[in-house]
């Protein structure tokens, strides 16, 4: 594995584009892209920031587009309660201009892995050309500030878990437990009664 990423980073922004498409296509256990946009950076000063923040946007986006699509098939394992559920969500963003444009560029300001977000949106078989812009627009933003700091920003992520694996982990399982509270939520009782309220979990479903 590391001798394919090793030949991959001779081809220099190109390798790290696909880097960035695997990484971001597998749903669980892969670290944030802003950590290795960062770690190529301190390693290469010589890396443009403009160009590496815009590779890393653009390979991000690929990656969660792939993942989007290939996380479709778990909607048939969710209540049809809960699909349906989802389905109100979808509805509404679409009544909105700039709906699921804004959820999409906001979430795609934090440095939190996006998985959870694309995830969801394959579960709702979301068609919507703002979720891409969106999320692209956001993740050069994000990205570009992240680069620029990396000296300050990266060390203590790193230093903040004593194996990097067991970080990933908690993210990732954070973010999957995220996942299911969010199907859990009624939200056509938010929409038109702006009350929170949980349906209930089956055994047998998520």
């Amino acid at each position: 594995m590391l001798s394919i990423i090793e030949e991959l980073l001779k081809l220099s922004y190109f390798g790290i584009f696909l880097i960035l498409v695997g990484i971001n296509a597998i749903p669980v256990l892969m670290p944030p892209s802003w950590i290795i946009l960062s770690t190529f950076h301190v390693a290469d000063p010589k890396l443009d920031i403009v160009i590496l923040t815009i590779t890393g946007a653009t390979g991000s986006l690929l990656g969660r587009i792939i993942l989007m699509q290939i996380s479709a098939p778990l909607r048939k394992f969710i209540s049809k309660e809960k699909v349906s559920n989802l389905d109100h969500l979808h509805d509404f963003f679409k009544r909105k201009k700039y709906g699921y444009f804004l959820a999409s560029f906001l979430y795609s300001l934090s440095p939190f892995p996006s998985n959870v977000m694309f995830i969801t949106y394959g579960i709702m078989k979301v068609r919507s050309f703002g979720i891409f812009l969106g999320f692209w627009i956001g993740r050069v933003v994000s990205y570009y500030i992240l680069i620029l700091t990396s000296n300050v920003v990266i060390r203590p992520f790193m230093e903040s878990f004593s194996s990097h694996l067991i970080g990933i982990i908690i993210v990732d399982t954070a973010g999957m437990l995220s996942v299911i509270v969010f199907t859990s939520i009624n939200w056509l009782k938010i929409i038109t009664e702006r009350k929170l309220e949980f349906i209930k979990p089956k055994l047998w479903k998520i």
